[in-house]
Order: C-alpha cells, then structure tokens, then sequence
C-alpha cells in the first residue's frame, strides 16, 4: 500500500511539474456551410484541443499557473470533398506581475486559411516536413506565440520558437497552400521574418520594456511605470522611420490601443500632449482611440 501511495504521489508530482506549454481554447464556426452533418467540425474543434493543448512544444518546464492562455477562433466558409476554407483569429494574453489583469499579447487574423482533413484523422506535428497545411498553420501559430510571450519575460526570448515558426514556413513554401509565400502581403512568412530581422529589432524591445519594465511594476509603482510605457513608444518612432507601415506595428496596436487608452486615462498623469502626437503618428487607424485618453 505504501508503494502504491508513494508511485502515485512521484506521478502525480511529474505530471504537474511537466505540463504542457498552452492553454487554448478552440472554437470552429460552420454556419456560413450549408452542410447538414456538422458532427465533422465538431470532431475537429475537439482535435484541435487535444492537438494544441496535450502536445509537447518545447524542452522547458512549464508550470500549470504558467501555461500560455490563447483563443483560436476558425471560421470555415467553404467545405467540399474535404477541402475546408476559412479564417483563423489567434489571441493570446498573460498575467501582468501581482494583479488579476492578463494583458493581451497577440490578436491576430489569418485569412487565407485552406487545408484537407478527414474526420478523426490524427493531427499530428512532423517538424522536419511538412504533412498537413491544418498542422502545420496551428504549429505555426503556437510557436509564434511561444516566442511573443517569452518576449515579454526577457529580452528577445523567443528567438528559439519564432524560428521553429521560420522553419514551419520554409517546409511549407513547398506546398500549394496560400498563407505561406514570401510575396504575398500580411503573410506568415512576413509575420516570421520580421519577428527575427533586425530592421525591426525595436519591436522586440518594446515588447520586452512595455511589460517587464512597465506593465509588471504599475501595480508597484504607477508612475514610473507609466512613463516607461509612454517612452516605449518613442522606439516604434524609431522603426517607423526605417519602415513606414510596419507589419508588426499593426499587430501590437491591434492587441494593444485599448489597454493603452485605458492606462492613460487614469492614475499618475504623463505628458498626454506629447504622448497623443507619438501614438497618432505611429498608429494612426487608432486615432479615434487615442482621442478618448483622458487628460
């Protein structure tokens, strides 16, 4: 009886110290299919799940509170003979230092999502080829996030998965799936490249000072921490000089403007004028935002 309790105890103690990097949710919507069988979406939202949440992506160690919290929402437009076209919305978000808040991360839509499944077909993720465009796009997706969160932990920390994600898109350039070719605008294959180019370096770095040195002390220190948000994005001023209409700027403010508008709008006050003139000139489709930061 001893051992037994004592072997349960050693399993239970591995399972909990070796959990798996992600907690996504996935939801399939079929309602624009005129298909009257939907038990085949059903089945796939629920490999998905499994796919996402009980595969192995990483060598680290993650603990269940440190598990990555994510949505993918895929809406199927088109289904015929096993062939399924859509969209997919990627979000991702992690807790901010001492609070209950989970900053968003990562908001995101794919829209040339296409791919071939049969229902219970196993997913499974073969990084050395490419099998499956369905796989391959999730597993893109989960590193992409993988390495923006590690961003967020320590300078340029995800370096590691956004090239797992580069090397995903490399093997599937091969294929005839569209999403992937390095001519095709918003693409993944610019999304991974900009990540690891240092033309767009300052994006890394505002990811890194946004939440470490900012977000993750507001609760500590409000002022100091909002100033270091507000100088934050003087270093997209820098970038966009380089770059104008820089890809990965959309994609911060697309996660961002309304948890921005609503730190400036309370607390500890900042030079709002000057911040005002850096936000609409850096992001200027969020104009509207950045109009109802209150002084």
């Amino acid at each position: 009886m001893r051992n037994f309790i004592l072997i349960f105890i050693c399993s239970f103690f591995v399972v909990s110290v070796s959990a798996q990097e992600m907690n996504c949710v996935v939801t399939i919507n079929a309602d624009q299919v005129s298909q009257t069988n939907q038990q085949i979406f059903k089945t796939l939202e629920r490999s998905l799940n499994d796919f996402i949440n009980k595969n192995k992506w990483t060598n680290r160690t993650y603990k269940e509170n440190e598990r990555i919290s994510s949505q993918m929402f895929i809406t199927i437009t088109n289904y015929e003979s096993n062939r399924f076209e859509g969209n997919i919305q990627i979000q991702s978000s992690r807790p901010v230092f001492n609070t209950s808040y989970e900053t968003p991360i990562f908001n995101y839509k794919d829209n040339q999502l296409n791919f071939e499944y049969i229902e219970f077909q196993p997913l499974v993720f073969n990084e050395n080829v490419f099998e499956s465009n369905l796989v391959s796009v999730v597993s893109f997706y989960v590193y992409t996030m993988l390495g923006l969160d590690a961003d967020t932990f320590s300078l340029e920390g995800g370096t590691e998965y956004f090239r797992k994600a580069q090397q995903i898109t490399t093997q599937a350039q091969g294929s005839n799936y569209t999403g992937w070719d390095q001519n095709s605008d918003r693409s993944r294959f610019e999304l991974v490249d900009n990540l690891l180019s240092n033309t767009y370096r300052e994006y890394r770095i505002a990811m890194y000072n946004y939440h470490r040195k900012g977000l993750d002390i507001l609760g500590d220190n409000n002022s100091t921490g909002k100033q270091v948000i507000a100088g934050t994005m003087k270093l997209f001023e820098t970038m966009i000089k380089r770059r104008p209409n820089a890809f990965l700027i959309q994609t911060f403010f697309d996660a961002k403007s309304d948890e921005i508008q609503n730190i400036f709008s309370d607390g500890p006050k900042v030079d709002i004028v000057q911040l005002k003139e850096t936000l609409n000139n850096i992001a200027p489709l969020y104009s509207s935002t950045w109009n109802d930061i209150k002084y």
